[in-house]
């Protein structure tokens, strides 16, 4: 769990705005006086609480619920830190993964929780749901074409996927492509958001190995690459649930409807710099666009997982 290293004003108003209470309410929640709260909001960074209250904040902190905390790490920024008095590294996030019992591709579990969305980084509750761990194959999409007589990808010969890119993304795939796809499959395509809270996680990270801009963790046009790549290539760049590609390689289809006939479009691609392909950056295309980096992956509600 992460915890505040020494508190200030900042984050006692923080804590007192994430809890949506008054400072009368906060006050004789903590054991304290309402001036005594009003004089350390006012002090801001300048105010230190005795080591007894800041020991009753901590406690007040660690009992909040996971929206609550979610909101303070919101209003504090980088006022947390890893706690590192259990001795031990915290497994990451989303840990569990499935195999789908339709299409056999292994999917992440995103805990239901709110998370830091868009570039303002609003708080935003989504349920639990479950993410392809990478997009969609050539190999994959090639089992459903074969399976539900689909209209295979313009550039694939005779019908068939080219052979030396079996494990990539396919691509040249519309919007109605990829959903028929879905529900061959018994999934959807995820939302926006969906989306973005797989990419970063639930505390607002920049990108899905955090804040740092490393072109090197992902294929973007500053490497060099000029096609798509196998979906693991990039084992540095995975997101916080163990999820692949999400920034860089494909442009990935979603199914937020953005105006009528354009639908979100999320992740940025192997033609994209890294600064195009950050995950809460906003895109969009009309359904019927095809392009030779755009492809996608599905999502499903744990209700729909059989």
């Amino acid at each position: 769990m992460a915890t505040v290293q020494r508190w200030s004003g900042v984050e006692v108003r923080a804590l007192r705005e994430a809890k949506r209470m008054s400072i009368r309410e906060f006050a004789a929640h903590l054991g304290v006086s309402e001036r005594m709260i009003s004089k350390w909001e006012a002090g801001r960074e300048n105010i230190r609480p005795r080591p007894v209250n800041q020991a009753a904040l901590d406690t007040a902190l660690a009992r909040c619920d996971p929206d609550t905390q979610a909101r303070f790490a919101f209003l504090t920024g980088d006022s947390l830190v890893p706690d590192e008095s259990a001795g031990a590294v915290a497994e990451p996030i989303g840990a569990d993964h499935v195999r789908h019992p339709v299409d056999g591709r292994l999917m992440a579990r995103v805990e239901g929780s709110v998370f830091l969305s868009g570039p303002g980084n609003e708080p935003v509750w989504l349920p639990t749901f479950y993410i392809d761990v990478h997009p969609v194959t050539n190999a994959e999409y090639a089992r459903f074409v074969s399976a539900a007589g689909h209209t295979p990808p313009q550039h694939w010969v005779d019908g068939q996927p080219p052979a030396e890119a079996l494990d990539h993304p396919v691509v040249y795939v519309t919007w109605h492509d990829a959903t028929a796809y879905a529900e061959w499959a018994g999934k959807a395509l995820p939302s926006g958001q969906q989306w973005e809270k797989a990419a970063r996680g639930t505390r607002g990270t920049v990108y899905p190995w955090g804040d740092q801009p490393t072109p090197a963790k992902c294929n973007v046009r500053e490497n060099g690459v000029g096609s798509t790549t196998a979906g693991d290539c990039y084992q540095s760049g995975v997101s916080p649930y163990g999820v692949f590609d999400l920034c860089g390689n494909v442009w990935e289809w979603c199914s937020t409807e953005t105006k009528p006939g354009r639908h979100e479009l999320k992740g940025g691609a192997w033609t994209s710099p890294l600064l195009r392909a950050t995950p809460s950056s906003f895109n969009d295309a009309a359904a019927t666009m095809c392009d030779d980096d755009t492809g996608f992956r599905c999502a499903v509600t744990t209700e729909n997982l059989g």
